[in-house]
Parts: structure tokens; sequence; C-alpha cells
């Protein structure tokens, strides 16, 4: 393909970013190269998928902003979360908060990275655009950079990640927070029949539940690349928990399963039924991972041997613990804003261009998402605005649906510089003052139990 701009682009990592930003530049008369150290088929088949990969409105409007399928029409979306929360895991644990968050004006939707980029990737070959299968290292990074007019690094927080410095005024962690295991699952339906103990929603809700002083579970729905419509299983393990010690043990999609299974029946029994019905995807061995990711925001440009900027897209750029979904949206809002930003340019993509682009988009979004991350992983510093939010979540739903709001918009963070700023915010939010909703907080004492199936006689 000849480029309509005669401007050339390298794009290093072929993931769901990294294809989505390729896919954008090549429709915007970029001549693109995608490089990669697997081929597309074992992109699709030979690696675990990269976390659930949740998305929500803004980063659905960045697809569509490029042209690009969104999967809503094929995949389950959530319309809302169910959340419980239980004070401690010992014999006097307190069933504590129960409540039902309806997401405002989006919908949640979860799709196999391998899927969306195998799309994506064939797409791009169609329209014309160049892939190669190629080990790039930083030596041959500096020999690309020095033939293209803009070059993108999209290969995850390992790779050439470390090309970027950690901003350590930027980073809340040095290490990880919590110990990850996800599992993707088939066996059961999607709607208001499942998960019904938790809400008339049922299965069209997400399943979120915390236990204090072990970690956190959630379920929701999923599209899966072989097997369609499932449930995916994503938990987080506390340091030094029991979690965490089962987390550990998991070798394979069974095991995770077991494992999750065994954590139902000792910490969330209100949900074993339905857990109990979940069998392991057969055709695919790795539709399950475990692991932990240090939050982490680096620098957006970096310099290779020779002195040519390079952009830090995705991962590779900010790292996010999952638990509040901001990665994979993280990276396709960069991606889509990066992409129409270059189209409009009519100058060089010098180090200065990379680095405004970068500082543009950290402030529309990746501050306030590092910090939203940090509110649902129970951080020190914002544990007492999460404590009263969740309180305030049991007695408002307009409140609950705000909060699960900043899953999709998470800029309203950045006003919490004080228990006063989150009175505020919950008052805000609830339409009523948040003294008066935290005084009616009563626990819920004891979360509706899941039935067992009846046995055919």
């Amino acid at each position: 393909m000849t480029s309509s701009s005669g401007r050339t682009a390298a794009v290093i990592g072929a993931g769901q970013t990294g294809v989505t930003a390729a896919l954008g530049l090549l429709d915007n008369g970029f001549e693109v190269t995608v490089y990669s150290d697997r081929d597309q088929r074992g992109l699709r088949d030979a690696v675990p998928a990269t976390g659930t990969a949740l998305i929500f409105g803004e980063a659905q409007r960045a697809e569509e902003s490029l042209g690009l399928n969104t999967y809503l029409a094929t995949a389950p979306t959530s319309t809302g979360e169910s959340v419980r929360v239980v004070a401690g895991s010992g014999p006097g644990r307190a069933e504590e908060i129960a409540f039902d968050a309806h997401f405002d004006g989006f919908v949640g939707i979860a799709v196999d990275t391998r899927l969306k980029a195998d799309d994506r990737l064939t797409l791009f070959q169609q329209r014309g655009g160049r892939f190669v299968v190629e080990a790039v290292d930083p030596a041959r990074l500096d020999a690309i950079a020095a033939d293209a007019d803009l070059t993108l690094v999209a290969t995850g927080r390992g790779g050439l990640s470390t090309l970027f410095p950690v901003d350590t005024a930027r980073s809340a962690y040095d290490r990880p927070q919590r110990s990850l295991l996800t599992v993707t699952t088939t066996g059961l339906p999607f709607g208001p029949e499942v998960f019904a103990h938790r809400s008339a929603s049922g299965g069209r809700h997400s399943a979120l539940t915390v236990v204090t002083d072990q970690g956190e579970s959630w379920w929701g729905g999923y599209l899966h690349k072989d097997a369609g419509p499932t449930w995916a299983f994503l938990g987080w393990a506390r340091p030094g928990s029991d979690w965490e010690r089962r987390f550990a043990e998991a070798d394979s999609a069974q095991s995770a399963l077991d494992i999750v299974t065994a954590l139902h029946r000792d910490y969330i029994d209100w949900d074993l039924p339905e857990v109990g019905e979940l069998k392991v995807i057969d055709e695919d061995p790795h539709s399950w991972l475990k692991g932990a990711v240090t939050q982490v925001v680096r620098a957006g440009v970096g310099r290779t041997a020779s002195g040519h900027p390079v952009a830090a897209l995705g991962d590779t750029a900010i790292s996010y613990d999952p638990i509040a979904g901001q990665g994979a949206q993280s990276g396709l809002v960069q991606a889509a804003a990066l992409v129409h930003k270059a189209a409009a340019h009519e100058g060089p993509f010098d180090e200065a261009w990379l680095r405004d682009a970068f500082e543009e988009f950290y402030a529309h979004r990746a501050r306030a998402a590092q910090l939203v991350t940090r509110l649902f992983l129970s951080d020190p510093e914002l544990a007492e605005y999460g404590n009263l939010f969740f309180a305030a979540a049991q007695g408002s739903p307009r409140f609950a649906a705000r909060l699960y709001g900043l899953l999709d918009d998470p800029r309203p963070v950045q006003s919490l510089t004080s228990p006063a700023a989150a009175r505020e915010l919950i008052t805000d939010f609830a339409g009523e003052p948040a003294d008066a909703l935290l005084q009616r907080f009563t626990p819920a004492g004891s979360f509706a139990r899941s039935r067992p199936a009846p046995q055919p006689v």
C-alpha cells in the first residue's frame, strides 16, 4: 500500500492496543508496519488473554471513532454490578454491605483480547498494512525508528518497557498490591434467572464480592475467542492471605476453577450453586492466568541508542491493577487520541510532539484512572473515602450508579482531597446530604443465598 500522506509509522507489539493504533493510523493515510515476536496464529491460540479487558462507554466510543467493531452486538454485556462486602473471614465475620449498582448511560463489555487483536490484525493486512514476525530488541528498534516518522512501542509491561523510565512522582506503588487469578468458564446463561438471589437483574449484572482481609472476587460476562459468550472470574488476593496461598497453587484451567470453587465454598457460599455449574473451556488450555501487576506510570517518551524518540502505548506506558477495569480502557482511549492527533498533525513527530500527546492523555484520563484504581484497591490513603462510598451506595441507588460510573469516567475522584471533599462528592452524586444518607446505614446482616437447582428424580 502506498501512503496517501507520505508518512510512515511502526508499531512494536500486536496486542489489542498496538493493533488498534496501527489500524487507525493506516486508515488515516500512514504506511504502517506492525512487528510481533509471534505469528498471527500464535498470537491467537498459543498465549493466554491478558485479563478480562472490560471496557465501558468512553473506551467503546474511542473504538467507534476509529470505525472499529465494538462487539456490542455479539458479546454478553453488563448493565450493572452487584456488590457484597464481608468484614473479615473468621468466625466473627460480618456480612455488612449489599447493593446493586445500575450503570447509567453505558454498559460493560469484556472481549477476549486475542479475538479482538486477531480480527483487527486481519483487517489491517487486508487494507494493506505490513505485518512482520520478528523479535525486536533495543538495537533493532533503533533501526526501525530511524526509518519511520512515528514509532509506537506497545509490548506490554515487559518487552521494551525498560526504555521508558518509571515516573516515581506519578507512581504510587513499587510492588503489586494483589496476587491475581483469572479463569474463563462455560455452563451458565446471562439472564436474570442466574444470580437471582443477588438482585432482580441477576446475571445481567457482574458480581463483585469483597472479603476485607482476603481480597476481591468478580464474575462477569465475556466473549471468548472459541467458546463465544462465557463467564470470566477474576480474583485479587491480599498479600499474606489464604487466598494468595490458594491462587499460587493454580497450574491449569481446571485447577484454577477448582480453587475458585473451593474459595466460594469456604468464603462466598451464597454464590456456590452457580459456581458449581461452571466448566472449563477444553479447547483452550490458555483460558486461565495467574500473576501480579505493579501499578506504575512510565515516561511517555523514550529514546533509542541513536536518539530517535519513540512513544510508549498502553501497558507499556501505564500499568494498572485490573480491579477498576482501567487497563484496557486506558490503552484504547490513548490509542484513539494519538491516532486523531497524528492525523491532524503536519510537522515532525519529534520528542516534544510525543510528550505533548502523552501529557494530554495523562491529564484527560490516566491520572484519574490511577486514582480510581487505588480507591477500589482500598489504598490506605483513600480507604476512608471508599468506606464512606460503599456505605452510601447501600442506602442510595442513585449514588451507587454514580459511584460505578467512575469506572467509565474516573475524573471526579480527583476532587478527593479530604473526608470533607468525599462527603461533598456523596452529596453531589446522591442528591441529598451525605450525613443524612450515612446516618441511615445499617449492616446487611445476612446475604440472600442461592439455592441448588432441583435434581431430576
